[in-house]
């Protein structure tokens, strides 16, 4: 098995670094973040999606690169938590790639183009679902829809299938779920009969499960990957202080404790490397293996990712909590990767359900 990126891979990572570093700095995007009611800078979506990044889960005929460069290129977005729905758009443009409605199309066109946001509306406030589509209309409510507010367009998960609902012209019906992450965005959207009846079912239910599942474990990857992310510049950062830092007239990097500390948050960070690159090397190569092992991805990377971030905070002393330093942006992120798209427990239960436990 080969899980290093070859020459094409290796080129996107590094020009996807560049990019990101030039436009999407850590100390630019605070603002954007932290202020703006979207959370995101919508223009350089509009370009990710000229250059071909909404592409990537699309066939090589559309442009895509498949799930290595996939991996490669959401482990560059965490280097910089990246702001934004750009994991949950590439869900959507993914999902819509396998509903043959016109409009599905359409949507999925426009979204990975960057010229419009949809995103997926599952979650509920009881285990048994209760949305409903009928008569060009779903009804119901969903929760912790990421970005939902401000989507053009939902993928929502009913009872009948998988429906698209555009955005009606008064708005959604959208209320904001507080985060401790400012670089997140979610929203609880209530639909009843007076949206416009524009909603299609796309998928009925029973290809619209498989497509869900086929979602879930797409989802998993990138958000190991994210979170991959996240634990490389954390400990960059990590050891970049130690190394200026001094007491007792020494840098406090001399002290065989804390190198105890960084070594263990190099083997984490490691560890998610190997098990991220694996499930996408499986994901293009092996897809029979895909779901279990970005479960097992996922399952490692969000323990890790709280460890590594964790302890970025503990190595720089009185700081590291503090607002102007930059560990507690990694370490919020890494939370909410660490709970949504399949939280840790549901791929422990993934990881033994697929083996046969």
């Amino acid at each position: 098995m080969q899980f290093e990126l070859d020459e094409d891979r290796a080129l996107l990572k590094s020009s996807t670094r560049e990019l990101l570093e030039r436009e999407s700095s850590l100390a630019e995007a605070r603002s954007v973040m932290e202020e703006s009611p979207e959370g995101y800078e919508k223009a350089l979506y509009t370009q990710l999606g000229e250059l071909g990044y909404g592409s990537l889960l699309l066939s090589e005929q559309e442009g895509g690169m498949g799930f290595r460069a996939f991996a490669a290129v959401l482990s560059e977005m965490g280097r910089v938590a990246f702001p934004g729905p750009f994991l949950d758009a590439a869900l959507a443009v993914h999902a819509l790639a396998a509903c043959p409605a016109p409009q599905a199309t359409q949507w999925r066109e426009r979204t990975a183009g960057g010229e419009a946001l949809v995103v997926l509306a599952r979650r509920e406030a009881g285990d048994e679902l209760q949305a409903h589509f009928a008569g060009g209309r779903v009804t119901g409510r969903k929760r912790f829809v990421p970005f939902g507010a401000h989507a053009d367009a939902l993928l929502v998960e009913t009872r009948e299938g998988l429906a698209l609902v555009p955005r009606p012209g008064a708005g959604w019906n959208a209320i904001a779920l507080p985060t401790i992450d400012h670089a997140q965005r979610f929203a609880e959207i209530r639909f009843d009969d007076s949206l416009d009846a524009g909603a299609i079912l796309v998928a009925d239910a029973t290809r619209s499960q498989a497509l869900l599942e086929t979602s879930d474990s797409v989802a998993a990857l990138g958000a190991a990957a994210f979170l991959l992310g996240l634990m490389e510049r954390s400990l960059e950062l990590t050891v970049q202080h130690t190394l200026e830092r001094e007491a007792f007239g020494a840098p406090i990097a001399s002290f065989q404790a804390l190198q105890h500390r960084c070594a263990d948050s190099l083997l984490q960070t490691e560890s998610t490397r190997s098990a991220v690159f694996r499930a996408a090397w499986a994901a293009d190569e092996a897809p029979e293996t895909a779901p279990l092992l970005a479960a097992v991805a996922k399952g490692w990377a969000g323990p890790a990712a709280r460890y590594v971030c964790g302890q970025a905070i503990q190595l720089h002393g009185g700081v590291g909590f503090t607002w102007e330093y930059d560990p507690h942006i990694y370490l919020k992120r890494a939370k909410t990767f660490e709970q949504f798209y399949g939280s840790t427990r549901c791929q422990l239960e993934t990881v033994l359900s697929l083996s046969g436990f």
